[in-house]
């Protein structure tokens, strides 16, 4: 033919437009009669060809979309439905091109292509079917809004797919297409109207049939596998994109007992009965298993585990598996080093071991083999490409190995399900299942039962278990007030086990087999979940409801992952450490552990940084700080400082000593000079945390963390200069609780004034003023603004007059920023300085402050009215301080304007929302107590305040909050302290 004759074209897809053109040409030309035996034999050829190129190499530029979709019509077209096994390698041909090239079909094309396949669906053979479906499920692939006039055909009553993904269904093959051309369908495009509910029900129970149906003996593992994966991807489908909300407790109860049966799916030793559906309950229920059998199985199961260093690498064959692209790949090959105590790992030792002693046990952390993790945070738990690895003979152990790969597969598509699960369930009515998916101790001579952490202690996958991990920690994410009622502090002798100590035990069950995990785990990925998964546990567990020592072990565990080779670990651990210390602070257990020697648990830690940590003055030598620090103010120094507040000043200010890890590649702008900038991160927030609720801890070195967060304002890193704003304004603020006029800490442990004018003025002279000027970035204005505002009104007396009116004078130019965040924050400070007793006098200062505050009052951002109207109460009861204390000369002294502009202003907001609301009554009440004699007598202020009362008395007897109604009670009581008020006339 001369279409195939001319040259080879250079440009990509030029190979497509041949076969187009030789398809062309096979079409029925009026007038020219062709033998229908030689054009089907052509378009045998044509195809054959088509699909070979398909399979091969993939080549460096796809064909044009267009080109694809007008070759597959036109194939189509040529081909009758008749002609069976055509439509069978036509279908193939749809399968092949669309996913190896990820070609979008458009909606015209898509329109005939569908009715094709439906049609064919119909009237062809039961043998061509599976290829249909192929193809159809290529088809649909995120097109499922543009496929609305064909889903009564497909999901109706007697739809298609319902009817081939029916139970009943004897062939597994078409059975499993049905399946995943249905979950095809269940996919969400952003911005598309989703599913119909009742197409949704549908799917959904055809869903929930096929996880709860039984492997029968004459089905595949491998098929089996991929069906079950199907219908996971379907649900999670439906859950993510439908914004399905589980409510009925049948329906939850369902899922959830096929996800925990999935979970467990070809895992090895294991062997679960699961009944159809889960309730809630506070003990666990259907545990089927024989402990004896158990046993038993666990031993040959972990032969494996062993070799798994002498594994080869085999490249994937071509076609290995039929279906690519929009097919679930398996990820044989993906497990990585478990370490030798992962032998010993088997539920009977972790129900036997006692809790791990931290002493011992962290010396052993830096044995624990770390292999290179194959695994790629980039790919989804439903795409991975899989390679053939085995220690077996090529065959069987390519089988095995292939087969352990796809169930893999199924356990995590389980877990992604179960995670998507979560977010569609009250947490409320999850918590209900809490014993059925989290441990708990075991009873006297049962075994424990299976739970979450069965899967992270025993998988041989590391995705799996990081997966697992990921689920529990979503699990634990708000937990706080289900946690709440756990308490074993003191022990019961009665003759039931309460609630609250059932979750006591789980609580600490939990801290036990997530330490466990941790010294046995060699993906830094996974570890990484690890520590976040901890974390989670620290911030909702009530350790003072707890005997104490689950911190001490966790603390002294996690010790040695600080200088781990992996950035993304050591940022975990850093986050750990800081849940640790905000945790219920200030919480005894943890105090004695800031105290211990800076050296413990750093020794034998296979630290990638270890002498960064040795000497204990290296960090305060790269400060050059302004003054020596305080003589002990708190009597808390020790003769080594703090161990985790030098760690994170190290982190911070020194220098970076070698390369850490590969994936310090993420960070490359830092990699030169400093450690990365997530690490330092991590550590100023947990400098901050640490200030925050330990401050007795730090304050002796109150002046070596201001210039820490000096250095940090300087840098040009915003990220890192918001942080350091944030260390300052902590530092400010534990000096206010201290001078709190109710504040415990004696007068001879607090930090000296002396030295917090020191920390100010290095402040004032440092970068916070050009920060609060020039920034670009809101948020970093705002936390310099709250930072400026934490100063301690002793000391800003006590600073000199030009830095006095530095810090007045930006306060009163940020409060006409645009920006809302800015001027909420500089109206609130400005409420602050206005009861300092060196400015309040001032009646120049009260006015413009005053002006700057109504000017808010009236801002468009409900958070600026809000922060305003708490500063003018502040204002407000500055006028009462100083009528009280001047007397009659402040009185006459501030203008009569301005009041009756405040008396306007606060009646206005009085109408505002609640928050507005609670303090704009509190001023009308001071500044009606306020106005004198020859104020009520002018007839200016005669109607507002008639319009100021009648508010107030509006306000109590309206809807509002308790807060509300109780400070316009209050307001009303100041209004009877003035007597020239004509109240009772």
């Amino acid at each position: 033919m001369a279409a195939v004759a001319g040259p080879e074209e250079p440009e990509p897809g030029g190979s497509f437009r041949r076969y187009l053109a030789r398809l062309g040409a096979l079409r029925p030309q009026p007038g020219v009669e062709r033998p229908d035996g030689g054009r089907r034999t052509e378009l045998h050829l044509l195809f054959d060809q088509l699909i070979s190129e398909s399979c091969g190499p993939a080549p460096a530029a796809g064909p044009n979309p267009q080109d694809v979709c007008a070759l597959l019509v036109q194939a189509c077209q040529l081909v009758h439905l008749d002609q069976e096994h055509l439509v069978s390698k036509v279908c193939q041909l749809i399968h092949h091109l669309l996913n190896r090239f990820q070609v979008m079909v458009d909606e015209q094309n898509l329109n005939f292509l569908l009715s094709y396949c439906i049609s064919a669906l119909k009237q062809c053979s039961s043998w061509t079917h599976v290829e249909i479906l192929q193809a159809l499920a290529a088809l649909v692939y995120n097109n499922g809004p543009k496929c609305q006039k064909y889903l009564p055909d497909l999901l109706g009553k007697t739809g298609l797919l319902v009817q081939f993904s029916d139970s009943a269904q004897p062939d597994v093959e078409l059975r499993r297409a049905a399946v995943r051309s249905m979950a095809n369908l269940c996919l969400s495009v952003p911005g598309q109207p989703y599913l119909d509910e009742s197409y949704r029900s549908v799917c959904f129970q055809t869903f929930l049939s096929v996880l709860q149906s039984s492997k029968t003996s004459d089905v595949d593992d491998i098929t089996f596998c991929m069906l079950l994966q199907n219908a996971l991807k379907g649900i999670q489908s439906l859950l993510n994109g439908g914004k399905m909300k589980l409510m009925q407790t049948d329906q939850i109860g369902s899922l959830l007992a096929v996800l925990k049966k999935c979970m467990f799916h070809g895992l090895p030793g294991l062997s679960i009965e699961m009944p159809a559906a889960l309730y809630p309950a506070p003990l666990p229920q259907y545990d089927k298993r024989s402990p004896v059998k158990q046993e038993q199985s666990e031993p040959a199961a972990f032969k494996q585990t062993g070799n798994r260093r002498k594994k080869s690498k085999g490249k994937q064959k071509k076609g290995e598996f039929g279906e690519e692209g929009r097919e679930d790949l398996g990820d044989a090959g993906n497990e990585s080093v478990l370490g030798a105590n992962m032998l010993k790992l088997h539920l009977g030792d972790v129900q036997s071991s006692p809790c791990l002693d931290p002493r011992t046990r962290a010396s052993d952390v830096a044995y624990v083999p770390v292999g290179k993790d194959h695994l790629s945070s980039h790919y989804t738990s439903w795409k991975r490409i899989s390679s053939s690895e085995s220690e077996y003979s090529d065959a069987e152990g390519g089988i095995q190995s292939k087969m352990r790969s796809y169930q893999a597969n199924v356990r995590q598509g389980a877990l992604a399900c179960f995670l998507s699960a979560i977010k569609s369930i009250e947490k409320r009515v999850l918590y209900g299942y809490w014993s059925a998916f989290v441990p708990d101790a075991p009873g006297i001579g049962s075994p424990q039962s299976v739970s979450l952490m069965t899967i992270a202690l025993k998988d041989p996958s590391p995705k799996t278990r990081a997966c697992a991990l990921q689920v529990l920690s979503a699990i634990l994410e708000g937990s706080k007030q289900f946690l709440s009622v756990a308490e074993d502090a003191n022990d019961h002798k009665r003759a039931f086990t309460p609630f609250s100590v059932t979750i006591a035990s789980s609580i600490r069950e939990l801290h036990r087999c997530l330490l466990l995990a941790l010294v046995a785990e060699s993906s830094s990925q996974t570890l990484t979940q690890i520590v976040k998964c901890l974390a989670n546990l620290v911030s909702n567990a009530p350790y003072s409801r707890l005997k104490p020592g689950l911190l001490t072990r966790v603390w002294n565990q996690i010790k040695p992952y600080i200088c781990h080779k992996d950035v993304n670990v050591r940022v975990s651990s850093l986050t750990l450490l800081g849940a640790i210390v905000s945790v219920q602070a200030p919480l005894p257990e943890v105090q004695l552990l800031l105290q211990q020697p800076s050296s413990s648990g750093l020794n034998n830690s296979g630290s990638a940084t270890p002498h960064r940590f040795n000497s204990s003055e290296q960090w305060r030598k790269a400060l050059p700080s302004e003054g020596e620090p305080p003589d002990n103010p708190a009597g808390c120094a020790s003769s080594e400082p703090c161990w985790l507040l030098r760690l994170c000043v190290s982190i911070i200010v020194l220098p970076r000593e070698d390369s850490c890890s590969d994936s310090d590649a993420n960070f490359p702008s830092f990699s030169s000079v400093y450690e990365p900038c997530p690490l330092r991160l991590e550590s100023l927030q947990v400098l901050a945390l640490l200030v925050k609720g330990y401050f007795s801890m730090a304050q002796s070195y109150f002046l070596e963390l201001g210039e820490v967060a000096c250095r940090c304002m300087e840098e040009m890193d915003p990220s890192i200069q918001l942080h350091g704003a944030k260390l300052l304004e902590e530092l400010g603020t534990g000096v206010l609780q201290q001078y709190k006029p109710d504040s415990a800490v004696a007068p001879d442990q607090r930090v000296p004034v002396s030295v917090v004018v020191t920390f100010w003025t290095m402040m004032l002279n440092g970068p916070l003023p050009g920060t609060l000027q020039n920034s670009p970035h809101a948020t970093l204005q705002t936390s310099a603004c709250d930072a400026l505002s934490s100063i301690l009104p002793e000391a800003f007396c006590s600073l000199q007059n030009d830095q006095q009116i530095l810090c007045v004078t930006l306060l009163l130019g940020l409060n006409h920023s645009e920006n809302p965040l800015v001027k909420a924050a500089a109206a609130r400070a400005l409420g602050v300085y206005i009861l300092f007793s060196c400015l309040r006098q001032d009646v120049m200062f009260v006015a413009d402050t005053a002006n700057a505050i109504l000017n808010s009052l009236h801002d468009k951002s409900p958070n600026v009215r809000a922060k305003a109207a708490w500063s003018l109460g502040n204002l407000t009861d500055t006028l009462i301080i100083n009528m009280e204390t001047m007397g009659q000369s402040f009185q006459e002294e501030f203008s009569d304007l301005l009041l009756l502009k405040m008396l306007r202003s606060a009646t206005e907001a009085s109408k505002d929302r609640d928050k507005v609301k609670s303090n704009a009554v509190r001023a009308l009440g001071n500044v009606l107590h306020f106005l004198q004699p020859y104020h009520i007598a002018n007839p200016r202020f005669r109607e507002a305040i008639e319009e100021s009362l009648q508010a107030l008395i509006s306000t109590v007897q309206s809807e509002a909050t308790m807060k509300v109604r109780w400070n316009a009670c209050y307001a009303l009581g100041n209004v009877f302290k003035n007597p020239a008020l004509p109240l009772g006339e």
